[in-house]
């Protein structure tokens, strides 16, 4: 792809739905399919409907009532924070969502009610009025659900997908087991006639295998080592949102900080009157496994994560580990199926400390809207899409992945090039003036929160400012 991806990217974040949703120019396609109903797929199925006369999505969990878990989702327990891209893109594609689920209990947090830190170090106020909203992953999945599924023409059925089926080198159908009330399905096979078929299996999508089976090349898979340890709980809130002097709190701490194992700490006010706590460890450190763990390692901390943790325990310590970070690479695949794409943790998923997943499904979203505005040839594979998709990609990867790779890196003792060392030198210089320039503050929020390119921070403007910042520093 030869166009630069600062402008492709400030394209994908502006897209928004079709003014005319399902007059007669918009529609392409009789049926489409989504396979698997959580963030990302449910998002897809929204966008879906802007294009099609029915869209149907295979989900093979059971919706369970806010504050449940599903199997789906193995993280899903754990802080869910949608960051301020996310909560804008969500609100374009579901009016007034927001204040639904501000309505349920949801904390929408302001700037002055939001504290990033680093080692301590509250990082300096960039005065843009970012929000962030704090919520369940749960309950916000459940009202995505809610949204999508009251649309007329989308439907859910409850099985578990098993194949593509194809005609002239296009998927023409989806196979799936249903499945039965209360249970599994008694192992019979459906199949389901699609003119496109979205794949939202979540990172252990099988799509990779089907396409092998079938003669097509697989996309190829990208790792990288990322070994992090979960432990969050819930406690009590006693005081509401209006009377928090914090109600949003992420804590960074580096190797040398005494935090007794604790990388990333992360405390939020969400529904039900509770704090939502997390902490985060790299490789052999599980910090917080027990109660009395948890509690001792959050009073070490700086902030409000004492306070946090010193109500009513309302659900236990839940651990979550991830060894590592994927990105599946789509636009090399030479051999690839037409009207087939693939989004959300089935492309890419990364360390979730970021907080880039929602926000990335919710631009994959803008993606496929702008590939299926754009009149496509649906005889041929979505290479444009996955070209939109991989702007996208890169971005997030570049603030994850590369953080990670940094740390690992560092603590090995990795002898990295010149080039990438520079690289990690500028962005260690624009880390620590976050902590004393606001401008710079800025830059960096808008490149995290997924609002602007990576490619930004690059600018030897803003290079120049934190190298002066960090010259003045004590």
């Amino acid at each position: 792809m030869t166009e630069s991806p600062l402008p492709l990217f400030e394209e994908i974040v502006r897209v928004s739905p079709p003014g005319d949703p399902h007059g007669d120019l918009s529609v392409l396609l009789d049926t489409a399919c989504v396979i698997g109903g959580s963030i990302a797929g449910l998002l897809a199925a929204r966008v879906l409907s802007d294009h099609a006369r029915r869209v149907v999505v295979i989900e093979a969990d059971e919706p369970l009532a806010p504050g449940g878990s599903r199997p789906g989702v193995p993280q899903d327990q754990q802080v869910h924070t949608l960051l301020p891209a996310g909560h804008l893109w969500l609100e374009r594609w579901a009016p007034g969502i927001t204040e639904e689920a501000q309505s349920r209990g949801a904390s929408l947090v302001g700037p002055d009610q939001a504290v990033t830190a680093f080692d301590g170090v509250r990082q300096a106020p960039d005065g843009a009025g970012h929000h962030l909203l704090a919520i369940g992953r749960p309950l916000l999945e459940a009202l995505i659900r809610d949204r999508v599924t009251s649309l007329p023409h989308v439907s859910v059925v409850r099985g578990r997908a098993t194949g593509l089926q194809y005609v002239d080198d296009a998927v023409s159908a989806v196979e799936y087991a249903p499945a039965a009330e209360g249970g599994r399905g008694d192992g019979s096979t459906e199949v389901l006639e699609a003119d496109f078929v979205v794949d939202a299996m979540g990172r252990s999508s099988r799509l990779s295998s089907w396409l092998r089976a079938s003669g097509y090349t697989e996309p190829q898979l990208e790792r990288l080592e990322a070994p992090i340890n979960y432990a969050t709980a819930l406690f009590e809130r006693p005081v509401t949102l209006a009377e928090l002097a914090t109600a949003g709190a992420l804590g960074l701490f580096s190797p040398e900080y005494p935090s007794g194992g604790v990388s990333v700490a992360a405390a939020n006010a969400i529904e039900d009157q509770q704090w939502l706590v997390m902490l985060m460890g790299y490789g052999a450190s599980r910090p917080g496994r027990t109660i009395e763990e948890f509690r001792a390692a959050c009073a070490g901390l700086p902030g409000v994560f004492s306070e946090a943790t010193a109500g009513a325990l309302t659900r236990d310590v839940v651990t979550y580990h991830q060894a590592e970070s994927r990105r599946r690479h789509f636009t090399q695949a030479s051999h690839f199926p037409a009207r087939l794409v693939s989004v959300g943790d089935a492309v890419a998923s990364f360390n979730p400390i970021y907080g880039q997943g929602m926000s990335s499904a919710a631009l994959h979203a803008s993606c496929l809207a702008l590939y299926l505005g754009g009149e496509p040839d649906l005889g041929t594979a979505a290479r444009r899409f996955f070209e939109l998709q991989g702007v996208v990609v890169d971005a997030a990867w570049a603030v994850s992945a590369g953080g990670d790779a940094a740390r690992l890196d560092a603590e090995k003792g990795t002898e990295v090039p010149d080039d990438v060392r520079q690289q990690r030198w500028a962005m260690e210089q624009i880390t620590a003036a976050t902590l004393l320039d606001g401008e710079v503050t800025r830059a960096f929020n808008d490149v995290t929160y997924m609002l602007r390119h990576p490619a930004t921070l690059a600018d030897p403007a803003v290079l120049a400012r934190a190298v002066a910042a960090t010259s003045r520093r004590p």
